[in-house]
């Protein structure tokens, strides 16, 4: 992980970098199961605060490590962009996230994650970080039509529910701004401050719900396997995706990080139905098929 220390100060090859973004995406990809296992016994509120609590602690002491031997490279005035990074990538993400995957399938959910591509265009060109071409302009509504599709189609796949899509597609766009906004902050600061300052951050805005839900929770009646799921997701879809991210926006354009999230739903939907037993039905393959050809098209464009 030496890569992930380094700031900017050197270019990766090509290697490491698209070693690391494939990590990341499977990392992420998984996480839609881990969430569906840590779901059987936290309820979705509780689940986001303690994992944005229990990221937040397991960052801390890194950043302080590194600290010691490397001066800090924010000031006072960085501070509340740095946070405010944190309310949206962190806090209003993961409690989306969790919101939404408690209510839909791994499938559905995957694909609207999916989606942050497209998100991330239309808000970098409203920022006039990039252009919306002809080509662009397709692939968003074919990628649109897809969505039409998952939830027009009468082949549903069981668990799936609009209303849970809808909370996962917040949550996707709640990280598109994460991503634009990050573009600048990332250039200034590395990986390891910006996201310490990010969970921080989120666990500081979520701190009174986490201790109003978690009050009284009987933590103990908890399994390993509940236990084990909160650990991965705050340690591993957490921290270490966040840190691989905002190292890879350094070096390559913001939405080239995001493009490589629709490997997300290919890999999720795979993984979900023998871990999960979730139906692959018509609609999500049709619907799928569309969304990421839309998207495919729209980073291409």
């Amino acid at each position: 992980m030496r890569s992930l220390r380094e700031g900017n100060t050197a270019k990766p090859s090509n290697f490491r970098l698209y070693s690391l973004i494939s990590l990341m995406v499977f990392f992420w990809s998984l996480n839609f199961i881990i969430a569906k296992v840590a779901l059987r016994e936290f309820p979705p509120l509780l689940l986001s605060c303690l994992r944005t609590s229990a990221a937040a602690a397991f960052i801390t002491p890194l950043y302080y490590w590194r600290s010691r031997k490397r001066a800090t490279t924010w000031t006072r005035q960085d501070v509340p962009a740095l946070l405010l990074l944190g309310i949206f990538g962190v806090a209003l993400n993961q409690v989306f996230f969790v919101a939404g995957i408690s209510r839909t399938s791994v499938g559905h959910s995957a694909l609207m994650i999916g989606l942050t591509p497209v998100m991330v265009l239309v808000i970098a060109a409203a920022a006039g970080m990039e252009r919306i071409t002809g080509r662009k302009l397709l692939g968003m509504t074919i990628a649109v039509l897809g969505v039409a599709v998952l939830h027009l189609s009468p082949a549903k796949t069981a668990g799936a529910s609009f209303a849970g899509d809808v909370w996962v597609l917040l949550a996707a766009l709640a990280f598109a701004v994460f991503t634009v906004g990050g573009k600048g902050v990332a250039k200034r600061h590395d990986s390891l401050t910006v996201n310490t300052f990010a969970y921080l951050g989120g666990a500081l805005a979520l701190a009174p719900l986490t201790v109003y839900h978690g009050w009284g929770f009987p933590y103990a009646s908890l399994s390993w396997q509940a236990w084990a799921a909160l650990v991965y997701m705050a340690a591993f879809s957490s921290v270490l995706c966040y840190m691989i991210f905002y190292y890879a926006l350094t070096h390559i354009p913001a939405s080239r990080v995001s493009a490589f999230s629709y490997l997300q739903p290919l890999l999720a939907t795979l993984m979900a139905a023998p871990l999960l037993g979730e139906n692959i039905s018509g609609g999500l393959a049709a619907g799928g098929a569309l969304i990421l050809a839309g998207v495919y098209l729209t980073e291409r464009g």
